[in-house]
């Protein structure tokens, strides 16, 4: 039996991350609080959702496609090999910093106006791939992990087909991939995205303060893709005066 190289990247109160060989396992952890059979449920019903949520993202930005599974509560990705903004953004140029930026309300915007809410949206969350290749997908044609011996599967359809698996579009010198969905949820209201475009805000303000103003002056460039958009971006003012409020009451 081909033995199999893991590694934890990442534990949390919910899941544990670990990368094996080419592929991202994410296991949601089991609550001994929960009744055994209500945990059970839970797991299997937020996993089946982050799955839905990847799958119809990776149809409209670059969000890894996730492997079908004979386990409920496991989700397995391919493993984008890029630098995480979280860690990278700040040692690039301005000018850099600023494109970047420019594509993440670019991309937002398609998720957006896909009603896909990401819940989560950090810089934690996104890797910068440089000069990707819209055909290298195509050659991750391994085994499944968790199916042993079996060939890779993605929406019940065989490896074999050209299917992709990890994205689509990008520039032509670098692309943005968007990772853990686990917050995500489905909605068309202007305020739900206005709140996701608030919580990058936030983040770029924390993490990236140095130009935190000119980055998000790009992410609006960027965002501003259609008439709702506009209005998305209208609610977040509102959304923010909101918050000014509560915090000075």
């Amino acid at each position: 039996m081909e033995k199999i190289n893991s590694k934890i990247l990442a534990q949390g109160a919910e899941a544990v991350i670990r990368l094996e060989d080419k592929f991202i396992i994410k296991d949601r952890i089991k609550k001994s609080y929960r009744f055994s059979q209500l945990d059970e449920k839970i797991r299997k019903l937020r996993t089946r959702s982050e799955i839905k949520l990847l799958t119809k993202a990776s149809k409209v930005i670059n969000a890894p496609l996730p492997l079908e599974s004979k386990e409920d509560n496991k989700i397995v990705i391919p493993y984008v090999k890029g630098k995480k903004l979280s860690t990278f953004l700040d040692t690039f140029s301005l000018k850099q910093q600023k494109a970047i930026a420019k594509q993440l309300g670019e991309e937002i915007s398609k998720l957006h106006k896909a009603e896909i809410i990401h819940g989560d949206l950090t810089t934690s969350n996104m890797i910068l791939v440089d000069n990707f290749d819209k055909n290298v997908n195509n050659k991750y044609r391994d085994k499944n992990p968790l199916t042993k011996n079996s060939v890779l599967t993605i929406n019940n359809k065989s490896s074999e087909r050209n299917e992709p698996i990890l994205g689509r579009g990008g520039g032509d010198k670098f692309s943005i991939f968007f990772i853990d969905f686990g917050l995500g949820f489905i909605s068309n209201k202007l305020e739900d995205k206005a709140v996701d475009l608030h919580l990058l805000k936030q983040a770029l303000e924390a993490r990236h303060f140095k130009h935190w103003e000119a980055l998000w002056q790009q992410v609006e460039q960027g965002y501003k893709t259609s008439k709702e958009s506009k209005k998305v971006l209208e609610r977040l003012r509102a959304v923010e005066k909101r918050g000014r409020y509560k915090e000075k009451y």
